[in-house]
């Protein structure tokens, strides 16, 4: 948890993007958790423009410009589960284009929880060395800046997985950051043992109204959901104080995103806030999974691919205040069992 409060709760400048690839280098050093960096421009936008949409404004200054890190660890042994995690970690989010007036933009430093829970749960790994298991642990890095370069409502952006994205509103650029990665852990899916994947994110006002402010919303979708995901990450979170609500992804959710015209496949997001939303909090994930191609991936395809969706706005901890570090012990709890 120290390691997530060191970069979900450090201000905008000091845990920058590329301060953040300095920080994660040093502290798994040495470690069994191996890096791979991607900050070169030409790269991201190629293998990432959803992302580097959210990018586009932020790259113009060096010490904001966005990156994709990616941490790995293998487990001794044969493995027998794959977990892959991606978290949001926008280090300031002015809303962009669409900005955050009002004064409601103080506390958008702690965009980046999500990211810092997978740095926080990597470092466990490191320590514990847990046999049989492999995590690759991804963290988009990204800075949602406002300027003459700043991504606009009504651009239509073509994911990875080749699906027109309408912008519907800038200010939801956490779900346009992780797309992209989560595509890529997708495929890389594919090659793994018994693959979960997972997105961990400061989403939602809506999460933070639905469930109050200490708990983690989980949403499974149909593959996950016949494993009980969810239930499982639940009664871990029970155990060690690290308390989760179940959500659930429903055919509105898809019906929300789906594209109102014949110039795009999908729609990112209305142009109210989530908390005005009905179902502020679902939809997010159903576009997660259209954007990112795992909906050809559910309970009734000839590769089914387990999701979960967590959004962590409420459990990441009080602003003012210190970041908690949720979900790190429960997922601990859930998959090393033999930490506890």
């Amino acid at each position: 948890r120290c390691i997530a409060r060191d970069i979900g709760g450090s201000d905008p400048e000091r845990m920058a993007p590329p301060r953040v690839e300095e920080y994660v280098k040093k502290v798994f050093q040495g470690t069994k958790v191996s890096l791979e960096i991607v900050s070169d421009d030409v790269k991201l936008c190629k293998q990432y423009p959803l992302f580097s949409a959210v990018n586009r404004c932020a790259k113009g200054v060096p010490r904001h410009r966005g990156r994709v890190i990616y941490l790995t660890y293998e487990g001794a042994g044969q493995i027998e589960r794959t977990l892959m995690l991606v978290g949001k970690g926008v280090t300031y989010d002015t809303g962009g284009a669409d900005i955050k007036a009002g004064g409601i933009m103080a506390g958008m430093h702690r965009d980046k929880c999500g990211a810092a829970a997978v740095a926080g749960f990597m470092e466990i790994l490191a320590k514990l060395q847990p046999p049989n298991l492999k995590v690759i642990g991804s963290m988009a890095m990204v800075r949602n800046s406002v300027g003459s370069d700043c991504y606009v409502s009504d651009e239509i952006i073509t994911s990875r997985a080749g699906v027109r994205v309408r912008v519907g509103n800038t200010d939801a650029e956490g779900r346009m950051a992780m797309s992209d990665v989560l595509c890529h852990m997708k495929e890389m899916a594919y090659k793994e043992v018994n693959p979960y994947l997972m997105t961990i994110a400061t989403l939602t006002g809506h999460c933070v109204l639905a469930h109050g402010e200490a708990y983690t919303a989980i949403m499974d979708n149909g593959p996950a959901g016949l494993a009980s995901m969810a239930q499982t990450l639940q009664a871990a979170g029970e155990d060690v104080a690290d308390p989760f609500e179940i959500s659930t992804i429903r055919r509105e959710d898809y019906d929300f995103h789906c594209g109102k015209s014949e110039y795009e496949d999908v729609l990112q997001c209305n142009n109210l806030p989530s908390s005005r939303t009905p179902r502020g909090h679902q939809t997010p994930s159903a576009f997660l999974v259209m954007s990112s191609g795992l909906d050809k991936h559910g309970k009734d395809s000839s590769q089914p691919l387990k999701y979960s969706h967590l959004d962590i706005a409420g459990s990441s901890g009080p602003f003012p205040g210190i970041p908690s570090g949720a979900p790190i012990l429960a997922l601990t709890k859930a998959f090393i069992p033999s930490a506890f």
